[in-house]
């Protein structure tokens, strides 16, 4: 369990490449990932392709890491989501919550502020 924090910080390095098959592979077969905002996805490839519906427009991110905790099977991520799109520029700050079982992402939910996202189009 002791490696969680690093699975999940090696999780966040890929997410600038934007490859939806890497990003799913973090996750349990019966994983679930959760934007808060809106409904859970169940399973790898629904969340391969929930991720790719999400990030079509995307042409860039970079996740910075402001605090990550770990205790046990939980790491919480506090992160600025620094992504360039074809509509224009987003700076999401985020909180993520990671719950791994035997070295995958069994769980990840993230909390941020819809509002934020979607104004950051409307100014583009």
């Amino acid at each position: 369990m002791s490696n969680n924090k690093e699975i999940v910080e090696t999780f966040i390095c890929p997410w600038a490449g934007l490859d939806t098959r890497e990003l799913a592979d973090y996750f349990a077969d019966d994983g679930v990932y959760h934007n808060m905002p809106a409904s859970p996805v169940v399973g790898r490839e629904n969340i391969r392709q929930f991720i790719a519906g999400f990030i079509k427009l995307w042409i860039h991110t970079d996740w910075v890491t402001s605090n990550i905790l770990a205790v046990g099977e939980l790491v919480m991520v506090e992160r600025l989501d620094k992504t360039r799109t074809a509509a224009g520029d987003v700076d999401l700050p985020c909180v993520g919550a990671f719950v791994l079982k035997d070295g995958m992402i069994a769980v990840w939910r993230d909390y941020f502020d819809m509002n934020t996202y979607r104004n950051a189009f409307a100014k583009a």
